[in-house]
């Protein structure tokens, strides 16, 4: 009988021993995953950013509701960072760059933030806003190279991680042809961010995402066309001065 004792308590022991490490393991784990998670998105605990939204375009202070989706999904990913997100309107957001992290939603033609960080960061990338319906109206220009809007059938978006200032906390940049390639843009960087920091470290990177039949499959499936970080980052060749 002490004989069976004795392995029945060592049986417990033993359980409880790998238990507990089992248990460190993971709290290891799941720590170190959210450190690293923290350090992508500039976002320690209890730190703020800003929630830049835009505007419908063509709308009266309206925010479309694929931009709603596409901040939904962003303020997931702030929550699981310990964070906290300060929302700002597009046109009152007067303020630096790199002492908060950032993430601003909308095309230069719904968010006037967006077409500054363009301006100022990425002077390699252009987007046409034209109000009236042309076959470029929405077209992205990377490096020379012009990407048109199949609406519905194929659409383009700039999800961009931008470092910058002296806070150097990133920028996020999503800048889509419609609403809806906002909101596939936030997916996929939710979806990806873990391969991202692996790729690109804690560094700026500029990607053009091509979003497939949004009519059918909706921000759900999205294409990598390309890395476009030095096209984007580096400003076109002037043209020559007329003589």
């Amino acid at each position: 009988m002490n004989e069976d004792v004795r392995n029945i308590v060592l049986g417990v022991l033993a359980t409880g021993v790998s238990a507990s490490l089992g248990w460190l393991a993971r709290t290891y784990l799941w720590r170190r995953r959210l450190r690293r998670k923290q350090a992508f998105f500039g976002l320690p605990a209890g730190s703020e950013c800003l929630l830049v939204v835009n505007r419908e375009a063509g709308g009266d202070n309206v925010v479309h509701r694929f931009d709603v989706f596409a901040m939904l999904e962003l303020s997931a990913l702030i929550k699981d960072c310990g964070a906290q997100a300060r929302i700002l309107a597009h046109d009152v957001a007067h303020q630096g760059f790199g002492d908060r992290t950032e993430f601003c939603v909308g095309g230069p033609y719904s968010n006037r933030r967006t077409a500054a960080h363009l301006a100022t960061l990425l002077p390699g990338v252009t987007m046409n806003v034209d109000v009236q319906p042309s076959e470029v109206r929405g077209s992205i220009t990377v490096g020379g190279e012009r990407h048109l809007m199949e609406k519905g059938i194929a659409e383009y978006v700039i999800l961009a991680r931008l470092t910058a200032g002296e806070g150097g906390r990133p920028v996020f940049l999503f800048c889509g042809q419609r609403a809806i390639t906002n909101q596939a843009a936030t997916r996929y960087l939710a979806r990806h961010h873990e391969s991202l920091a692996r790729t690109h470290r804690s560094g700026t990177f500029v990607l053009l995402l091509k979003v497939v039949n949004t009519q059918a499959y909706g921000p759900d499936v999205v294409e990598l066309v390309a890395d476009v970080t030095r096209a984007a980052l580096t400003a076109p060749a002037a043209a020559p001065a007329a003589t």
